[in-house]
Parts: structure tokens; sequence; C-alpha cells
């Protein structure tokens, strides 16, 4: 507000300036499984910065014994991981079976925090299918899938897994010999907001007195250095090519024909090199080959952009939909684009080549602007110049529909 006097002297107006937009976290996990102490904050999400805080909040007994899920959160502060939410099921429970809106999947459904989930050791087809539908209907997170232990045959992760059937009473017509049927696959099914880690790494037990050998499935440790990665380089940067701290031995030595074979269905190998030790090999996600989200920083980097734009734009809903408004779209979504390109998260020899925004009389008609709607099309080149992914973004009071082109 201007205001006037007619006194001499120096006055200060405070004018307010363009927003800006700025990048949402992308290192924030969730952990779902059984605590050591099983009753520990039974189904409910908790916060934890640290091992330490881990240890007192769901491990303090003296007798506490390893799980999956400690396994999994002191790999992820290991990799350097910062920050992840805990929750505690009930031994027992499914994570596909849970339907209450207060415990299991639900309860991750309402905080916007969370960018990467993972069941330690749930590497059934039902806990892999409700982990990536969970991850597809939210849009904003990608899932970490473990395989089974015990994994000899690497060609069982090259098929799509499917439930087992269960084996049918023994008759004369069908002996009890040949009931049992080998699992057709062990890979979780296509999805670009999924990824799936080969094999379990050797990792010393921390809540052990002695340190002991234990095999661990891989989802925590990768989670962490996926954290690391994201705050050394940027979530553009694919996790691969990076060392497991804490990964002393692996389940199971890749070779690089069996590398090659895997990598092109989707499957992430830990590979062990003799000079540089134990490696991630893989940074795709389980999406069919030749997707435009087979890449997991591509998908990753798209949900951040996305969900950065999503929440510094909700304002917009209740202003005059019109030119002005357009306008400041433009400039508040290409700035934040200009500096993500900056950042060297998108291709092309100027910004004009690496992304566009456009919201206009063309996106925004009359039928449009009667329904109370405000859409903005926006196009960013992950992968090479001026081949865009494109989405768009209708923006209402109802709420905001997200749509790829």
């Amino acid at each position: 507000m201007i205001s006037t006097s007619t006194a001499p002297g120096v006055y200060i107006q405070e004018l307010p300036g363009p927003r800006i937009i700025t990048p949402v976290g992308t290192s924030t996990a969730a952990f779902l499984g059984q605590a050591p102490d099983a009753g520990a904050h039974l189904n409910e999400l908790v916060p934890v910065t640290n091992w330490s805080e881990f240890r007192t909040q769901f491990a303090s007994a003296d007798n506490a014994a390893s799980t999956m899920l400690s396994h999994a959160v002191y790999g992820f502060f290991q990799n350097r991981g910062s920050r992840c939410f805990i929750l505690n099921m009930k031994q027992g429970d499914s994570i596909a079976g849970n339907v209450n809106p207060r415990t299991g999947l639900k309860l991750l459904e309402e905080n916007e925090e969370i960018s990467i989930v993972a069941a330690p050791g749930y590497s059934d087809p039902a806990s892999h299918e409700a982990l990536i539908a969970h991850c597809e209907k939210m849009g904003s997170r990608v899932c970490i899938l473990d395989p089974p232990m015990d994994v000899k045959n690497t060609e069982l992760l090259k098929t799509v897994e499917t439930a087992p059937i269960p084996k049918p009473p023994a008759t004369s017509a069908t002996p009890a010999a040949t009931a049992d049927k080998p699992p057709a696959g062990l890979r979780p099914r296509d999805s670009g907001f999924a990824t799936f880690y080969y094999p379990y790494v050797y990792v010393a037990d921390a809540l052990s007195p002695k340190g002991d050998l234990v095999l661990v499935p891989p989802s925590g440790h990768m989670a962490g250095i996926w954290a690391r990665t994201d705050g050394t380089r940027g979530v553009h940067k694919a996790p691969a090519n990076e060392p497991v701290a804490g990964a002393l031995n692996l389940a199971y030595r890749v070779t690089s024909e069996e590398q090659g074979e895997l990598n092109s269905r989707g499957v992430n190998c830990i590979r062990f090199f003799p000079e540089e030790g134990i490696l991630v090999w893989g940074a795709r996600t389980l999406a069919v080959a030749g997707n435009e989200w087979q890449y997991l920083s591509v998908r990753r980097l798209f949900i951040m952009i996305e969900q950065s734009i999503l929440r510094a734009t909700k304002w917009i809903v209740f202003e005059p939909n019109n030119r002005t408004l357009w306008q400041t779209i433009r400039s508040e979504v290409s700035g934040f684009l200009r500096n993500v390109y900056r950042d060297g998260a998108l291709m092309g020899a100027s910004p004009e080549e690496a992304f566009f925004v456009k919201c206009d009389e063309e996106t925004n008609p009359q039928e449009s602007i009667d329904l109370g709607q405000v859409v903005t099309v926006v196009g960013i080149a992950p992968v090479k110049p001026a081949e865009f992914i494109m989405f768009k973004i209708t923006q209402k009071a109802e709420g905001t529909q997200f749509e790829t082109l």
C-alpha cells in the first residue's frame, strides 16, 4: 500500500515481489515393515533423521533383534540418507490387504513429503503390486522393490511374476508329485513408478554385539544412494556407478553377460568389481524398454518439476482467469525451469531447446474459463534437446489435474 506524508524525510514502501517456485525435496523415504520392538508406534508414521533416533524409537530393548526393516533403515543412513518415515506394522500384516485408511499404504497417502517408498523384504507378487499401485495412484513417488532372498537362476528375473495358484489336492488324476509348479517369473510388472534391484547384500548386523554377517534386501541401501546422489549431484543424476556403503559381499555375483540381459528388462544389478568394490550398476525403472519413463532419473526429475509447480501455483485458482494471470504463470514457471536448466538437468544449447511453457488463449478458451479452469502446457527435454516430454496442468478450485501429453 502507498502512503503519503506532508513531512520531509525517508519513507519505506514495501511492494510485493514476484513469486519464486522452489524445488520440492526428493530424498525423503518411507519404510514399511516390522520393527525390532514389535509394539513401538504401531501403525504410526514416525519421522527419523538418524540411526540413533531409530534405535531410541524402535529398538530400545536390550535384547532387540534386527529385522528387515531395521537393516534397511541402517543401510539408508549408512549411504547418507538424511530423513525417512517409519511405519511399524503388526507381525503378519499384509501390505496388500491393509485397507484401513489409518494404516499401511493408506497412511502414506496423507504425507506429501515422501518421495521414495520401500517395504524391505516383501518380495511376493501381492506386495509388489500394492507398492506399485500406491505410487502410480500418488504420482509423486517411486517405489524400490526387493527380489526374493535366494535367487540363483537369473532367468526368473526376466519374466513377470504372477500370484501363486493354490496347490490342488492330490488325486489319482493329479498325483502329488506333479501338483507343485516352479515360479514362472520373479520380475514385478511394468511400471514407470517402480524399480527392482538384485541381489541381496551381506552387511554387518548393527544390533548384534558381534556385528554378525547377515544377508539383507537391497532397498534400504538403494534409497540411501538415491538420497546421496540427490544431495551431491541433483535428482537428474542417475543413481548408478555408486558405491554401496556397508555392503561387504553379495548373495550372487552377476556376470557382464547376465547384467546386459537383466538391464534390458529393467532389473538394476548390484555388481562386484575387483578394483572399485560393490557398485550399483543400473538406474532403470520397470517401464517397457523404449518408454520415455524407462530411466529412473527422468521419472524422478519429472516428479520434482511437476510437484514443485503444483505446490507453488495453488494460489492461481482464485485469481481472475485473464491475460495478466497467464503472463504471470508463464513468467514464474519459466523462471523455475530456467534454474533447472542451469543446474544441468535439461538438455539443449539454449533454454528454448530445453523447455517451453504455454498458457494463453489457446490453452484457455472461453469454455475452460467458464468452467473455472486454468490450463498450462509444459514441455521439458530431459534426454535429448527439443524432444519434449509434455504435460498439461489443469487447476481449479476443486483440485489440480496432471496429464501427460
